[in-house]
């Protein structure tokens, strides 16, 4: 029995076809747990296989290493009797790599530029900044680059960006970007923006050498389509031979990427762009069970700008999801902690359970109960909440005020936000603390009356001083939640945060109003520190098993038993700030961000809300999700229970709350719509 039949008889009666139809512009439409690699990879195989190209005449495209690695693995195994590998099989950036590498000179670079890394980056735009009198404080690096970046994905070098005088603050990073760009050009080095862009900018500016790789490459086949952003499209059109044999593999119901440039037209109109192109349909999942995907295909089928199909398994159908309403978050904590105990005793592996949150934030109320009743968790893809930088910072702040002798505190806070305290006044603060035995807070003080400071670190150093003894002074007299927030808005750390322009910020100011929700539940500022040492220095076996907790941007193409998806509440799932933004697009895409998380469970999903959540110290009523309400009936079970205690007759839709208004979208919405137009 020869290989090439292996391989396909492996395949479902559609994937088969998709990987057949090698000819020509292809897209498949691939659902979530459909087998996409195994098609791409297979067809891959087969091409070789066919003698249809050599393999430098096949490009692979992928979005990361390991997809790379994972493709290379499983082709070679298919090509047993082939030791070729795929030298044009990577990502989109190590690709250019290596067109750029090959014809450096037709850009005005030498072959052995340097690729700067993030840290290169920010450091060169700090130093620019400074020279053109630009307070980074307001306009930090990271931001600028952002933007910079995103001009880089639209295509646009410095002098292709059109502003109006009017753009101000865009102007003025427009003027940073002219200075970055021309700087590393001197510096024989490119961005990782460079890369994608400075091919494109080759093959439209040097027919010849577009047409080498445009002969050459007789098969482009595409990873993840759906995730590429402008300038990634634009460059596959550019390399696309006159046959159009290119293949694109990927669903537009898991574009959740926007935010990174990902442009789900790219997608949806593949067939304009490409118009004799085929269109396959993967819909059988081998992942999840029946009402898992009924649920999500369900939920998704609202959406609009989309293709269309519908996911189906073999698999029995499983258990219904289950909707979950709880008072609040503590008691969701609790809920979701009460069924991980279930699942413990059932000796169900804790690596195969997830949380999927929207917002990094709700990580804290899991942890706390986590902490508590000793289930070992780990967060994916970021930092436990109370040690992240902004959550010590504050808390560090607290502990000074606690007790003036906890020099760890104020070594941390004395510089934060910037005070303009270098080396040298921290130097002389710990000589003299530890010559004559205080502590630094004290020595700060000594030294002040004996006018050692230089006189510029003077007033900084009396000033910090006078706030750390008013805020002490206010300890019996302010609730400490209250405190802190004083505490924030007067040492400059909240106006810090606020007008940094900064992506991350938003995340920081979410992680300190969790904070300040996290301190209500305890009576006092002592109680308080003293919850928050325990729960940071408990000892967990980080090698024993451990509940995954994660976004769910941070989940995508990872799947699990059991997956919990709490928070669905309007305002935060979908994101209230995101539909500011981008209105329905943004919709559509929270819409598909569930649709993510739905389809990561194999066994059992849980998704829940809490009817009450603490805003600014104050108890506030949330409604559930207008996602809740789009849910099917026949595959979920709602807790019965729970409801009970919130309201006799609630019905996890707010029908019954809605006006005749279409500005007004709450859960239940489009269902009423079709009433009245019966």
């Amino acid at each position: 029995m020869n290989e090439k039949r292996n391989f396909l008889e492996e395949l479902n009666h559609h994937q088969k076809a998709a990987v057949l139809n090698v000819d020509g512009p292809t897209l498949v439409v691939a659902g979530a747990g459909s087998g996409k690699t195994k098609v791409l990879t297979s067809k891959l195989a087969y091409i070789v296989d066919q003698k249809k190209a050599w393999p430098n005449q096949i490009l692979c495209v992928t979005f990361t290493n390991k997809a790379a690695k994972e493709m290379r693995d499983r082709v070679s195994k298919m090509l047993i009797n082939q030791k070729n590998s795929i030298p044009w099989l990577g990502t989109f950036h190590a690709i250019s790599v290596k067109f750029l590498r090959r014809h450096a000179e037709a850009i005005g670079l030498k072959s052995n530029f340097t690729i700067l890394d993030t840290e290169d980056q920010k450091k060169l735009i700090k130093n620019i900044s400074k020279a053109e009198n630009i307070d980074a404080k307001k306009i930090s690096p990271q931001f600028i680059l952002a933007l910079i970046d995103r001009w880089k994905n639209k295509g646009f070098l410095p002098e292709d960006v059109k502003l109006s005088k009017k753009d101000i603050f865009d102007n003025q990073i427009l003027k940073i970007y002219k200075i970055y760009q021309s700087k590393i050009r001197d510096l024989n080095a490119c961005d990782f923006g460079d890369l994608i862009l400075y091919c494109v900018k080759l093959f439209e500016q040097n027919q010849d050498i577009r047409k080498i790789y445009s002969n050459n490459f007789k098969y482009i086949l595409v990873d993840e389509f759906q995730d590429t952003n402008f300038i990634q499209n634009k460059w596959l059109q550019l390399i696309v031979n006159k046959n159009q044999n290119i293949c694109c593999v990927g669903d537009d119901d898991q574009s959740i990427y926007s935010w990174r440039g990902a442009e789900i037209k790219n997608f949806l109109s593949f067939d304009k762009v490409y118009p004799n192109c085929k269109i396959f349909r993967l819909e059988q999942n081998y992942r999840s069970t029946k009402n898992i995907l009924d649920t999500a295909s369900f939920l998704i089928s609202n959406n609009k700008d989309r293709l269309g199909k519908k996911l189906w398994s073999e698999e029995k159908k499983g258990e219904l999801v289950k909707l979950n309403c709880f008072k609040n978050g503590k008691d969701e904590a609790r809920g979701v902690g009460d069924i991980l105990e279930e699942n413990i005793k059932n000796k169900n592996s804790l690596n195969d359970i997830a949380i999927l949150v929207r917002a990094i934030y709700q990580t804290r109320e899991f942890e706390e109960r986590f902490l508590k009743i000793g289930i070992n968790y780990r967060i994916v893809g970021g930092t436990k909440f109370y040690e992240r930088a902004e959550v010590k910072d504050a808390i560090c702040y607290l502990r000074i005020i606690n007790q003036k002798f906890d020099d760890i505190a104020f070594e941390r806070i004395v510089n934060k936000p910037r005070r303009g305290l270098g080396d040298s006044t921290m130097k002389l603060l710990h000589e003299f603390s530890s010559k004559n035995k205080i502590c630094l807070e004290d020595s700060a003080h000594k030294l002040l009356l004996l006018n050692k400071f230089k006189p510029r670190v003077r007033p900084v150093i009396k000033q910090l001083l006078d706030l750390i003894n008013n805020w002490r002074s206010q300890i019996n007299k302010k609730k400490h939640y209250d405190l802190l927030k004083i505490i924030l808005d007067e040492s400059g750390y909240s106006a810090m945060l606020k007008n940094k322009k900064d992506l991350e910020n938003e995340n920081r100011l979410e992680n300190l109003k969790e904070l300040l929700r996290a301190m209500n539940d305890y009576d006092n500022l002592q109680g308080f520190l003293e919850h928050v040492a325990l729960a940071t220095s408990i000892d967990q076996e980080w090698e024993d098993e451990k509940v995954n907790i994660m976004t769910m941007h941070a989940a995508k193409g990872l799947e699990f038993n059991t997956v919990f998806l709490p928070g669905w509440e309007e305002g935060l799932f979908p994101h209230q700030k995101s539909l500011e933004e981008k209105g329905d697009l943004a919709l559509e895409e929270e819409r598909r961000l569930a649709y993510v998380g739905i389809t990561r469970a194999k066994k059992n999903a849980y998704i829940s809300f809490a009817t009450q959540r603490i805003w600014h110290g104050e108890w506030l009523d949330s409604l559930p999700s207008r996602f809740v309400g789009e849910l099917p009936d026949d595959s979920i079970e709602k807790n019965e229970e729970i409801v009970k205690d919130v309201s006799d007759d609630f019905d996890f839709n707010q029908d019954n709350l809605l006006e005749n208004n279409d500005e007004y979208r709450s859960p239940g919405w489009a269902r009423l719509k079709k009433k009245l137009l019966k």
